[in-house]
């Protein structure tokens, strides 16, 4: 539809924009702790946020908005926006490539929208209900089908020290049985690689509604199943349809 073009294009422009301020990272932090001494925000994220809520409510003042770092507001458009104004916060602190800026749009019916903007590896990924996803311009897809075997897998560790060790276990007794594993530190990014081909799969624990809307809806839109979530108290899993069913039935 031509509406949820708008709002991917939308969506483009403002992740680089905040793409760009982010860029510019300072020497020195201001940490604010959050659920855990290792779960903590910069001032670079409520800058960010910041940015993009503003830069929404000047094109769009009737939409509302959901934000990691606590923006919220009731749509009366019908479209509220969906923002990690910086996932991979860690990465980012620590000057590791691959945080980005993850910005969707949603309606009463799901997402309909999203962007995800890595800087540090010059990545644009982008999709619209219905009308693919493309990854700097180009259309991208999965891979499918993929036995467990050769399977590239990524995941991530909760913040809650103790459910680490469960996802530890997980890890291990997949760990023989996969072609290896990647640990890349922003939960956007590694659904964004499921759907360019760049991984065959990847599944997390304990996922915001904001670290899955854009880059759940690219992996969807490239041909990928992605279940679970926040919504369902499952794990994330995201594959080509062959290997989602295969690691439902050894993660679930």
């Amino acid at each position: 539809m031509k509406e949820f073009e708008q709002l991917r294009q939308l969506a483009v422009e403002i992740a680089q924009a905040a793409g760009a301020l982010l860029a510019e990272r300072p020497d020195v932090f201001d940490i604010n702790q959050k659920s855990s001494a290792v779960d903590f925000a910069t001032q670079m994220d409520i800058a960010a946020e910041k940015l993009i809520v503003d830069r929404i409510l000047t094109a769009r003042p009737n939409d509302g908005i959901i934000g990691e770092e606590g923006s919220e507001r009731a749509s009366t458009s019908g479209i509220t926006w969906v923002i990690d104004p910086l996932d991979g916060t860690v990465n980012y602190f620590y000057g590791i490539p691959g945080w980005n800026v993850s910005i969707a749009a949603k309606n009463s019916e799901g997402v309909v929208a999203g962007a995800v903007y890595s800087p540090t590896t010059q990545s644009l990924w982008s999709a619209s209900l219905g009308g693919g996803a493309t990854f700097n311009g180009k259309k991208i897809a999965c891979n499918d089908p993929v036995a467990l075997d050769r399977a590239m897998l990524a995941t991530g560790f909760s913040y809650d020290l103790e459910e680490r060790k469960s996802q530890g276990a997980m890890v291990a007794s997949l760990l023989p049985r996969v072609r290896d594993f990647r640990r890349n530190g922003a939960a956007a990014v590694d659904l964004c690689y499921v759907a360019m081909g760049a991984l065959d799969g990847y599944f997390e624990a304990g996922l915001k509604e904001w670290d899955l809307a854009a880059g759940g809806l690219i992996a969807q839109e490239a041909g990928a199943i992605v279940s679970g979530g926040p919504s369902s108290g499952q794990p994330v899993i995201a594959a080509g349809p062959a290997l989602h069913a295969v690691l439902s039935r050894e993660i679930l």
